[in-house]
This record gives structure tokens, C-alpha cells and sequence, in this order.
């Protein structure tokens, strides 16, 4: 299981923008972090989520705590996942 820090690509879980994939750029607290798509490259605006609504993979960019849009993409860049936070993934709602 990945963990919850900064750097961690996850996946949205829900939302308007559930299924893209995104980069924790800060931990708030204990249920929240700041995550950024960027946006011109997976479509997630950099905002506050719920760590219940994101799913961390095991992908991780070598990023500062509070990093800049400009700074996360050109690390994606750098390591080659530009392909990888395009893709779409098919969330599955739980069913309650």
C-alpha cells in the first residue's frame, strides 16, 4: 500500500475529476492534502481533497513540499510519466 506524501501520484476517486490522476503537492492535515494535476496536463486544479477521495499509486515525483504547477510538470517531464498522468482510470463507486 503507497503512502500519503509529498510527491505521491494518486487518482481522484470522485467528482468532477474523478479518475484523473494528480500530484500531492502539500499535507494539510490528517484528512486533507493540496494536490495539482497540473491541470493543462491531467485537468485537476491545484485545491484542497479529502485523502478519503484520492487512491495513491506507486508512482512518485521528486518534488518540494508546496511546489508550483511550472516545477511538478517539468519533473513529470524529467521522469518520463507524461503518457501516465494523461491516461484516464475507470473508478469503481462502492456500493453501499
Amino acid at each position: 500500500m503507497a503512502v500519503i506524501e509529498v510527491g505521491r501520484i494518486c487518482v481522484k476517486l470522485s467528482g468532477r475529476e474523478a479518475g484523473s490522476k494528480c500530484v500531492i503537492v502539500d499535507i494539510i492535515d490528517n484528512n486533507f492534502v493540496l494536490v495539482t494535476g497540473p491541470k493543462n496536463l491531467s485537468g485537476v486544479k491545484r485545491r484542497r481533497v479529502n485523502i478519503s477521495h484520492i487512491e495513491p499509486t506507486d508512482k512518485l515525483v521528486e518534488i518540494q513540499k508546496g511546489a508550483s504547477d511550472q516545477d511538478v510538470e517539468a519533473k513529470i517531464k524529467e521522469q518520463g510519466l507524461i503518457e501516465y498522468m494523461k491516461e484516464k482510470v475507470k473508478v469503481k463507486i462502492p456500493v453501499i
